[in-house]
């Protein structure tokens, strides 16, 4: 039971911070109808910031904020020398596109960083564990990641949910072009949710970069999440990705442990070791699979 619950902790982490990476993107694909693969670097960015900003002045909570600040002007910047010129265009070039910007930022990465990995120090005041049964401990920074995602994605919902701008968001992700046609400045619009999402995508690169290596790549997988929780939760529904980023990280982190528990229970130790890795790395996919089989349009997507 112990385990079980360190384990559901580790899944919605997990989930809070492939909420504040998917929370933008999910955006930027309802509002504008644009695929941005290039929004998992933001979250790499931030992370690399983060070390350079925390060499330079020894806090952490400066480098979160300089971190986070830098990544959403990072993410203002290629809005307006890339994504604007990519608007109205087919889905085709948008993935060509920010997949060509993936790789050069990559590059830009290993230049200025070098290749080896990094590390950000864990806070000295997070560094302790709260004790559970069994005399197990759980980690106090994990906790606080905990804590900060629930803030954040309550901040949003007020956000959107309470305000004008939220208004617009929402009339934007629905139609788009009535938006515009009502006067609304779109285009405002659009540089508003890229900044928010990079800065988003960034805060996540930096508080999750005290448990992961700083690397080049590090965000690859996430981004592949992302688009799971976009997917399952309904494309342009910042509810819909909440409530689906704590499924996937729960279906992940529990399955993996669940799943190979059952194989080594029913199959060799050595056969078990490669079958469960295997079936607990399919069960977020088959999860997308069946939600989409009973709600094609995801958990809270727009019925077409």
């Amino acid at each position: 039971m112990t385990l079980l619950l360190v384990q559901a902790l580790n899944g919605v982490q997990l989930g809070l911070t492939l909420f504040l990476i998917a929370a933008g993107l999910t955006l930027v694909f309802g509002v504008m109808d644009f695929i941005n693969l290039a929004h998992g670097v933001q979250y790499m960015v931030g992370a690399y910031l983060a070390v350079s900003f925390y060499d330079a002045s020894g806090s952490f909570l400066l480098a979160l904020v300089g971190a986070s600040l830098a990544t959403g002007a990072l993410g203002l910047l290629l809005e307006a020398l890339v994504f604007r010129r990519l608007m109205g265009r087919g889905h085709l070039d948008q993935v060509l596109a920010t997949f060509g910007l993936i790789l050069t930022i990559g590059e830009l990465v290993r230049l200025i960083w070098g290749t080896s990995p990094l590390q950000l120090p864990v806070p000295r005041l997070l560094s302790g564990a709260v004790p559970l049964m069994s005399g197990m401990g759980y980690p106090v920074y994990r906790i606080m990641l905990i804590v900060v995602g629930l803030a954040v994605a309550g901040l949003m919902a007020l956000v959107i949910g309470r305000t004008k701008i939220g208004m617009q968001l929402r009339a934007g992700a629905s139609n788009a072009a009535m938006v515009n046609a009502l006067g609304v400045d779109i285009h405002r619009m659009f540089r508003l949710v890229f900044g928010v999402g990079a800065m988003l995508a960034g805060f996540a690169g930096v508080l999750a970069a005290p448990l992961v290596s700083v690397e080049a790549g590090m965000s690859d997988n996430l981004l592949i999440l992302a688009f799971v929780v976009i997917v399952v939760g309904g494309v342009g529904s910042v509810r819909g990705a909440f409530i689906a980023a704590i499924l996937v990280g729960l279906v992940d982190t529990l399955g993996r442990s669940l799943v190979t528990a059952l194989a080594l229970a029913l199959l060799p130790p050595m056969a078990a070791g490669h079958v469960g890795p295997a079936l607990a790395s399919m069960l977020i996919y088959l999860f997308m699979a069946a939600v989409l089989a009973v709600r094609p349009a995801g958990l809270f997507g727009v019925r077409a």
